[in-house]
């Protein structure tokens, strides 16, 4: 058995859903000495997200942020932590409902991803800066 981890530094990007999966693979050359194992994704924010899903159709991507902006709204009349400003208990709240991680299978040395999954970070803040992101890789 073997363990690999790495802290991985993501680009600043805006408010919404990115596909990162090939950022994250391009930082892992470790993941193609893996047969078989697992890998795990661990956000290190409360106002970001991790998680899987549609990686072909960007409207998806659009979609998750009209969705999440309708259920977690800014300005909210009964938010009480508002110093950090309008978008930050909203941010918390995604989050929240999102999750900060993702485990995925490996197999022969890739994620074993379905045909139409990839890794989304949601940004939910409007000015989030540079993420951390904590990959764990176990297998052999």
């Amino acid at each position: 058995m073997r363990w690999i981890q790495k802290r991985l530094r993501l680009p600043a990007v805006r408010r919404g859903f990115h596909l990162i999966t090939d950022l994250l693979v391009a930082e892992l050359p470790e993941l193609e000495q893996l047969r078989v194992g697992t890998a795990h994704f661990f956000i290190q924010h409360t106002s970001a997200s991790l998680s899987i899903n549609e990686n072909a159709d960007p409207t998806v991507r659009h979609d998750f942020e009209e969705f999440f902006n309708r259920t977690a709204p800014e300005n909210a009349p009964y938010f009480h932590h508002t110093q950090e400003g309008p978008d930050d208990m909203p941010a918390h709240l995604k989050a929240a409902l999102l999750g900060t991680s993702v485990t995925i299978p490996i197999t022969n040395g890739e994620l074993a991803l379905g045909t139409w999954q990839g890794i989304y970070l949601g940004e939910h803040r409007n000015h989030g800066g540079r993420r951390w992101v904590v990959v764990t890789l176990m297998g052999e």
